[in-house]
This record gives structure tokens, sequence and C-alpha cells, in this order.
């Protein structure tokens, strides 16, 4: 049977072919709290992955969960590529979600915490406390709680409040009658947010370097009754409520999109509830109590045993000084290129230059802006931020750059998930200095990752140019794996000048010589390329695709590499988090491997690789293979076009593919298993090479 023939009987649009993109998503979380078992990760790293689990899946509710909940209320009758409706996504995220949960509490209270005692960092529980630390805790209450909680007892005259979207909470029973013969036998205390979730003893004994903590759940439980004087506290239970957090903002129906955005930021702290953790030791009929006042079924109740605020143990980290249950420090190199050449500029001009980071610094990119801020030569500086902060180095350069009377141009997307407030600040910050900023192209998020520097030399403008797959955030760039190329290619950076002035000005869409563009060009050329790979492999001639991606999602993409793999096209993919492909169908995706990596490094960078009958194109970007990377965004995705730094990506990417230490293969049912290396293989970890080779 020939290719054309497998075509026409198997229907590529089959629900069967595609993994549900929420249940994904909790697997990426699985294999994240993976890293918190595993006994070859530092200890107090791995308390760290406990808590990045867990802190993504209250994104993952705020957002996802978010979403599918609107899509039920509108069309319940909604079908989505995998088959399954809205409702029956609840179902089945409700499964996973209690289990990962449940699993999150069991590596806390089983694993962790006892193997923190042997560490001498120890939680101490209250029927624990030493006389001594009974006595210094209640002090703490009566000083540093006492004066700042608030109780409203609930009655006709104090209604039940709101309650702000994921802070701590305790719903208290009581008896008895108040001073003015009141008593519903509720109350609700909300912990402030700027108290500490993790309060450090007193070292009872210095010689021993222990380091005991308590949370602040246990110091509110234990002291509750002072708040309510004459009355009887019958039990005390700790809650939180995830609300929706993904606003919306009608582009149809706004003048100033800033205060749309302001408008709505308003608002995320008291979107619609969710999902409720609420302290197993709570009383069934008080659990039912919440769950009324908060209109939810008990598909999105998490009874938990321990703090309901998980991820905030994260302080410990801070608040210990151990190394030793680290990760060994790690400093980034300086390309040798960079590292010789004090003017940037000019090791540009000789050729173009790659980082990888976090293996190579993030401080070229730094320079590079602050060169052409200080630089009387330079002339303009176009520059897009989608996450950075107010006190970066990159800003500070901008505005060293506006006051000097260069023009300085800069696209904020003001719509960058959870860091809006952040941008709106950034806005403003950069106003004053007289920069131009403008908020892109209503309708589409600005994510293109690029900054355009114009240059005078001698008789003639050069245009700079800067393009990567992360964000212009120098923290960030110290933990995400993320690729940047420096160029002065001249029909690249006329491209970059292009999409700018689409960015900042009006006008139809302009062909571009280098780069694919989305919403316009991007999905198409990429599409183009995996059938020039189809058409290889069907002439008899090799044919290879190799992808590397935070996610893959889009239909038509998926579908492509399904006809890809069915011509006998060799399909490598490398997907952090979530994939709705499903590998390993016979007739379908044989020919797939989809392999995640979770390591030190949250990988992060997006590569687009073509054999092209051994003539191989390698593309980097700053899209994912998703529906909002394709059509609702602005992107770019640009050739790496000199043979040695394409090398140089195509070893990377080997090297990931060969990693027996670190990877994860996706299954054909859309579970991961853990790549376990042959008893006589050398184990190969691409991240610790990369830290090693790269220096």
């Amino acid at each position: 049977m020939d290719i054309n023939e497998i075509e026409e009987i198997i229907d590529l649009q089959k629900p069967e072919l595609y993994i549900n993109r929420e249940l994904s998503l909790l697997e990426f979380n699985k294999r994240v709290l993976a890293q918190a078992k595993d006994e070859k990760v530092p200890l107090l790293e791995r308390l760290n992955y406990l808590c990045i689990s867990c802190s993504n899946l209250d994104e993952f509710f705020e957002v996802r969960v978010a979403s599918v909940i609107q899509m039920a209320a509108i069309d319940p009758k909604a079908i989505g590529q995998d088959g399954l409706t809205p409702s029956e996504q609840l179902d089945l995220i409700a499964i996973h979600a209690h289990q990962l949960v449940d699993e999150q509490y069991q590596v806390l209270n089983e694993i962790l915490i006892p193997k923190l005692a042997e560490e001498n960092i120890r939680f101490i529980r209250r029927k624990e406390w030493t006389e001594a630390q009974l006595k210094w805790l209640e002090a703490y209450f009566n000083d540093e709680l006492l004066p700042i909680l608030t109780p409203v007892g609930l009655d006709s005259a104090h209604p039940f409040p709101r309650i702000l979207n994921k802070s701590l909470n305790f719903i208290i029973s009581l008896t008895g009658k108040d001073a003015f013969g009141r008593n519903s036998g509720r109350a609700i205390l909300q912990a402030p947010r700027a108290l500490p979730r993790i309060i450090q003893l007193p070292a009872e004994d210095t010689a021993s370097g222990a380091a005991d903590f308590v949370f602040l759940s246990s110091i509110i439980h234990a002291f509750v009754d002072q708040l309510f004087n004459g009355m009887n506290v019958k039990g005390c239970y700790q809650f939180r409520v995830t609300r929706n957090s993904d606003f919306f903002v009608d582009d149809d129906a706004i003048d100033d999109l800033l205060l749309a955005v302001e408008g709505e930021l308003a608002m995320r702290n008291y979107g619609d509830e969710v999902r409720l953790e609420v302290d197993a030791k709570c009383p069934d009929e008080t659990v039912t109590f919440l769950l009324d006042r908060f209109e939810m079924t008990r598909g999105r109740l998490f009874l938990v045993d321990g703090p309901v605020n998980l991820n905030r143990i994260q302080e410990i980290n801070d608040l210990v000084g151990r190394p030793d249950l680290k990760f060994p420090p790690f400093k980034p190199a300086v390309p040798q290129q960079l590292e010789r050449s004090k003017d940037i500029f000019a090791a540009i001009k000789r050729h173009d230059i790659l980082l990888h980071h976090p293996f190579e610094s993030f401080s070229p990119v730094v320079e590079f802006i602050r060169q052409a801020a200080v630089s009387p030569d330079v002339l303009a500086i176009k520059q897009t931020l989608y996450r950075t902060g107010a006190d970066s180095p990159i800003v500070s350069a901008l505005i060293t750059a506006a006051k000097a009377g260069k023009v300085v141009t800069v696209v904020i997307e003001l719509r960058a998930r959870f860091d809006e407030k952040a941008n709106i600040d950034l806005a403003a910050k950069l106003q004053e200095a007289a920069v131009h900023v403008v908020y892109g192209v209503v309708g589409y998020k600005t994510h293109a990752k690029m900054c355009l520097v114009l240059r005078r030399e001698g008789k003639q403008l050069r245009n700079y140019v800067h393009l990567g797959t992360g964000n212009y955030h120098p923290k960030t760039a110290q933990i995400y794996t993320d690729y940047g190329l420096f160029s002065c290619d001249k029909e690249l950076g006329e491209d970059v000048r292009r999409v700018f002035a689409q960015l900042t000005s009006l006008g139809k869409v302009t062909r571009l010589n280098k780069l694919l563009q989305s919403p316009f060009t991007l999905h198409s050329g990429l599409m183009d390329k995996i059938e020039r790979e189809i058409r290889h492999a069907k002439n008899g001639k090799p044919a290879k695709i190799i992808i590397q991606v935070n996610a893959v999602v889009e239909e038509q993409s998926i579908r492509a590499l399904y006809r890809a793999a069915q011509a006998g096209v060799e399909v490598k993919l490398i997907v952090r988090g979530v994939c709705c492909l499903r590998p390993g169908v016979p007739g379908v995706s044989e020919n797939i491997e989809v392999r995640s990596i979770i390591g030190r490094f949250l990988e992060h960078a997006r590569v687009y690789a073509f054999a092209n009958d051994g003539d191989w194109e390698v593309y980097a970007s700053s899209a994912d293979l998703m529906n909002r990377n394709m059509f609702r965004r602005v992107e770019i995705c640009f050739p790496v076009e000199n043979k040695k730094l394409q090398g140089r990506i195509l070893q990377d990417m080997n090297l990931y593919l060969n990693d027996n230490t670190q990877a994860w293969i996706l299954q054909s049912d859309g579970s991961y298993q853990r790549l376990q290396k042959a008893d006589d293989e050398e184990p190969i970890q691409a991240q610790a090479v990369l830290m090693h080779d790269l220096q």
C-alpha cells in the first residue's frame, strides 16, 4: 500500500489522533513534580520543583480551567479537536488534577519534610512546640499579627466578605455570645498578603545549626481564640479560592488600550471562582457551606493535608543558607569574539553571533543596547518588550538613549499575562523619558523579540539587529534556555525595520525578504517547508524535521506532521510542555518521536529545522506551534544562515535528542515515560553538557 492510499484511508481529523490540551498540561506538571522526587536533585531544589508544580497548577486553574468553564456555559455542546465537550474535559481535569494534588502533598509530607528534618531544617507542628517556642510565638502573635488581623463574624450586618484570589483565609466555628448578644456560629478571617507565610523561630540551641520554621496558619490556629474574647472557638480551618484571572478586553469597543487594561486589572482579584482548597480536617458541614457560598461543585473542591498555599514554602530557599542543598553556582560564559572586542558593533560586523542562554551570558544583549545608547553614531533604537522589569538595565539604557537625543521607539505588550501591571508602570517610566511608546496592534499581542539599532557608518546607514526566542529579561535569561542572534545582514535588518513600521504605523502587509511573520506568513511558511520534506521523502531523498518548542497544539501543523510521517519523513519533536499530537499511531505517526526535557533550566527555545535534501534550513522563533502564535499574535521566525551557527543549533538539538537522563518520551496514550539509559550506555544530560562545553 503506497502513501497515497494510506492518506485516503486514514482521516487525520479523527479525534482519537489528538491529545487533550488541558490533560497534556497536567502531564507537564507531573514531570515537574517528578523532579521533587528525584534523589539526584539537591534537596532544596526538590522543594523548589514542588512549589513550581503548585504555582503552575494555580495558573492552570486561573486561565485554562476558567476558559473551559466559560465554554461549558456559553456552548456546552462544543467539541474540540480531541472530541471532548467542555463538561467532559472538566470531568477528566478533575480526576487528573486531584491525583496531582494528592501526590504533591504526599511528596511534601512523606518525602521532603522528613528529608529536610534530617538536614536540621524543620517544620515544627503545634503539638511539638517547646515551652520557649510557645512563649515566643504567642508574643509574635500579639505583637505582629493581632493588630492587623480583622475577623468578620457572619450575620445580616456582616455578609460573607469578598475573598481575594489565592489569598489565605480561615473559616472559624464559634459558640457563645458576644457583648451584643450576637453569634451566627461562623466567622471569616483573611490573612493579609503582606504577612509572611513561614516564620523562622529563634534558635534554642545555636550550636546545632538547626533552622526551625512554623507556618503562619499554625500560629493563627493556636491563638485564634484571642480574636474572639469571651467566645469559644470550636474549629479553625484554612481555605483558599482560585479565580478566573484571564481578563477580556473587547478590541472593538475600546478607545484607549492602556485604560482598558487598567480597568480589567482592578477586577482580576475578584473573577469567577474556579477552585476551592480547604483543610482536609474541615467538617463536611463547613465544606458544604463554603461550596454553596462560592457556587462550586465538589469536582472543583480540593481537601489538602497541609498549607493551602503550598507554593509559598518556596520562601525557605531564601531563609536557609545551605548552598550544599542547592544547585552548584553557575556563571554563564561570554563568547570569545565578544569578550575580545570592546566594540560590539565591530564584532557583529565581522560575522553573525549566536548566543545560547543561559549557558552563554545575556550580558552581551544588555551591552548591545547600552553601547547603542551612548554611541554618537547611533541615530535610532527600536525595541519590543513583552516581559521585563522597570529596573531592567535594558530599560535604563533606552532611557539614556532618549535623553541623549536618539529616536527611541518601544513596543510594549500591555497584555502579557500576569505582567500587565508591570508593563503599564514600564510604559509610564519610558514615556516620562520621552521614549516613543506604542502598544502594538489592537487584537494581536506583540510577542516578537527584536531590537533594531540604526547606526551611521561613514556615508551609509547600517541596521544592526538582535532577534531572540525569549524575552528581554536579564533575570529569566539565567533560568530559561533561549537563542539570540546578532546580525547586520542588510535584508534581515530591512525586514525588522518593516515589521516595526507595521507595529507603529498603518499600512498594508509588506513583503519580507527573510523573516516569516505571524499572522501573515509564518504559518504558511512552515507548512510549505513541511510539504517540501514530504516531496523529498516521496522522491526517495533523505527527509527530516526537528522542531523544538514549548507547545504543539495547532491542528493544521499537527496534520502536516502526520502527513510527513506517513510519507516517511523522520520527525523529531522536543516539546517542553503541551503536545496534542499523538505519536506512535500505526499508519499515522510511527515516524514521530516526542520528547520533553525537564532539568535545572526551563526549556524555552523555539527552533524549526528542515533537512531540505541535505541543505539544512534552520529557523529560530518567538512562536510555538499554537493557534494563538500563528494567527493572533505578532511573531517573527528568523533564519540562521551562517553554516557554523546553524551547525551549532543542530548539534544542540541532537544533544537533546540523545539525552538519556532528563528526557521523557510521550506515549501514544498521552502519558510520558522517563527515558532510562541502558546499563552499557554513558549518561547524557544535555543541559549539563552545554554548561560544560560553552564555558
